[in-house]
C-alpha cells in the first residue's frame, strides 16, 4: 500500500469521528443526556455528556461523512456513507462509554483517565464499523497515535478559550 493509500485511510476515520467529538464540546450544554439519573447510587454518565452535545456530535459528524464520501476512493469501502453513520454513531457510543466507566469508577467530570479520555470516542468508531472494514493494524496504530497528540492540543486550545474547565 503506498502512503497516500494509507493516509486516505486513515483520514477516512479520523475526519468524521473528530467532527463528532468536537461538536459535541462546541455545542454542548444544557440538558444532560443521563437526565440526572443515577445508576447504583453514582450518575449514569454525569453532566459532561449533553442532549445537545450529542445532537450536535451526530449531526457534524454525519455531515462530515456525507462531504468525505465524495472524496473517499471506492476501494476504500463500497459505501462510505453507511460506514460513514456508523462511524459516528460508534464514536458518540464510544465517548459515552467512556464517561459510563469512569463514573462506576466514582471519578468526577473532569478527572483525567489516561487513554480512556483520549482514545474511547476512536475505539467505539473502529469497533463499530468492523463488519464493514476492518483496519489494518499500522492505521489503528496511527489513528490513535495521532489521536494521542490532536486531542491534547485540542483539550488546551479548548482550555485556553474557557470552553472547559481543565486542559485535558
Amino acid at each position: 500500500m503506498s502512503f497516500e493509500s494509507f493516509l486516505i485511510n486513515v483520514l477516512a476515520y479520523i475526519i468524521p469521528i473528530y467532527a463528532a467529538n468536537a461538536s459535541a464540546l462546541v455545542f454542548g450544554g444544557g440538558a444532560p443526556l443521563d437526565l440526572n439519573k443515577k445508576f447504583f447510587g453514582k450518575p449514569l454518565l454525569g453532566k459532561g455528556k449533553t442532549i445537545r452535545g450529542t445532537i450536535a456530535a451526530l449531526f457534524f459528524g454525519f455531515l462530515a461523512a456525507f462531504v468525505c464520501g465524495f472524496f473517499v476512493p471506492a476501494w476504500f469501502t463500497a459505501n462510505y456513507l453507511v460506514f460513514g453513520i456508523f462511524l459516528v454513531v460508534g464514536a458518540v457510543m464510544g465517548d459515552i462509554m467512556g464517561s459510563f466507566i469512569k463514573r462506576r469508577f466514582g471519578l468526577a467530570q473532569g478527572q483525567p483517565v489516561l487513554f480512556l479520555d483520549q482514545l474511547d470516542f476512536v475505539i467505539g468508531s473502529i469497533l463499530s464499523t468492523l463488519w464493514i472494514r476492518i483496519p489494518s493494524f499500522e492505521e489503528v496504530v496511527a489513528i490513535m497515535i495521532v489521536t494521542l497528540f490532536v486531542h491534547k492540543a485540542s483539550n488546551c486550545i479548548a482550555y485556553k478559550l474557557r470552553m472547559k474547565r481543565v486542559p485535558w
